[in-house]
């Protein structure tokens, strides 16, 4: 694949609407880390993360429901994660537990609505002794 940088070298790149972009930017990079990688005007702007990116554009309707989609990042640490999450506004909607498939997540509700869940990998565990299927 060609690199262009204009763009993600994520292989997936999530596109989020909110109201404002502006207000996106600042807040998602406040509460949960995020750093600006492009701004393109007030209508669009990629954040990076990690070795990730999300594209957030304007449009969205003030108060539409986000119930549907969420987010999951990794993390080095949930659990202060979940701590700069808090400090910054953000409904937590299930406290740092950890799963038997090997991660410590917790799921955060931005200003806007949307579920955010942040995972801590916290063992290797083969996907076979949780109930998983590898393929």
């Amino acid at each position: 694949m060609l690199q262009n940088r204009s763009m993600p070298a994520s292989t997936v790149i999530p596109v989020l609407a909110y109201p404002s972009v502006p207000e996106a930017m600042a807040w998602l990079s406040a509460a949960f880390g995020f750093t600006l990688r492009l701004g393109i005007g007030d209508h669009r702007a990629q954040l990076a993360v990690g070795d990730g990116a999300i594209v957030i554009t304007g449009g969205a309707n003030a108060g539409e429901a986000r119930g549907r989609d969420s987010i999951m990042v990794r993390v080095e640490d949930a659990r202060a994660h979940c701590d700069r999450a808090t400090a910054h506004g953000a409904t937590i909607a299930m406290t740092p537990t950890d799963f038997p498939y090997g991660e410590r997540q917790y799921t955060a509700i931005d200003f806007s609505g949307r579920a955010w869940t942040f995972s801590e990998t916290i063992a290797d565990v083969d996907p076979r002794d949780w109930g998983g299927d590898l393929r």
